[in-house]
């Protein structure tokens, strides 16, 4: 079984590489599963529209915040919430596979937090989707929101191709997860408007060239924003949360010209 993707002018395939092993025992494969899929992202897009429309309404900005298991998305939001009191009203939608842990470390710190578990009636999906997000929406206040962060399930790959109704995408990556993850793992880092480089308080007790990451992610995503921190000592923090301000302020201005398009490369992965 290959995977799918999406192109930008909508057409999805799978991909066939003679390196992903031997699929020809897939008698039954072909277009019929591609249509299928196809099925699937238009509703999954349609309930994205639907989400969309409800920010909209609520005057509220949405980020997707993605990345692999344990690169510091929570602890990045726990300082965020902080950071930006009296700045913006922020509200957190919480995905993961299960537990309330990360919901639990977020609660308390001055921000309403929804927990999506996508193992609970969703299957245990890697992914938020936007049938998901809406699921959690309803237990947050969006007309006293100025800001809402999606913390997606920790994954490299699924997140990034399913739209859920956000203005921006953002990316966490970790200089502990190597130099090559751009190149192995493209349409995320494609997908996203600012990748955050975290941990940068390890960089001396590392073997990791920042350059040579810099490079690999120029050569996927030339225009994606970087900004350098560490979540753990707060170094770098006032940059992140002057990007959430401006896309904030990007959005509203929009809004209030009746503009609301779709978010940076929806036509790629959502």
């Amino acid at each position: 079984m290959g995977r799918f993707h999406r192109h930008t002018d909508g057409s999805v395939h799978e991909h066939d590489h003679r390196d992903v092993g031997d699929h020809t025992g897939y008698t039954q494969t072909g277009t019929e599963r591609v249509s299928v899929l196809e099925n699937i992202l238009a509703e999954n897009d349609r309930i994205a529209d639907r989400n969309r429309a409800d920010f909209a309404g609520a005057g509220v900005t949405t980020v997707n915040l993605m990345s692999s298991p344990g690169a510091g998305k929570t602890s990045l939001l726990k300082r965020t919430i902080t950071s930006l009191e009296g700045r913006l009203r922020l509200g957190i939608l919480e995905g993961d596979i299960a537990t309330s842990l990360d919901a639990d470390e977020l609660g308390g710190l001055g921000a309403p937090v929804s927990l999506v578990n996508t193992s609970a009636g969703f299957g245990g999906e890697c992914h938020l989707d936007a049938t998901m997000v809406r699921s959690g929406l309803g237990r947050l206040p969006l007309d006293q929101l100025d800001l809402l962060i999606i913390e997606n399930v920790g994954n490299l790959v699924c997140p990034a191709e399913f739209d859920v109704g956000q203005h921006a995408r953002a990316m966490v990556y970790a200089i502990t997860e190597g130099e090559e993850k751009p190149l192995k793992y493209p349409v995320m880092f494609h997908a996203c408007e600012v990748v955050v480089v975290n941990k940068l308080d390890l960089l001396a007790h590392l073997d990791f060239d920042l350059d040579h990451f810099l490079a690999n992610l120029r050569t996927v995503n030339p225009t994606a924003r970087v900004i350098q921190l560490s979540a753990r000592s707060g170094e770098g923090m006032a940059e992140w949360c002057d990007w959430l301000v401006e896309i904030r302020d990007r959005t509203a201005v929009a809004g209030a010209a009746g503009a609301h398009p779709r978010p940076h490369n929806a036509a790629l992965t959502g």
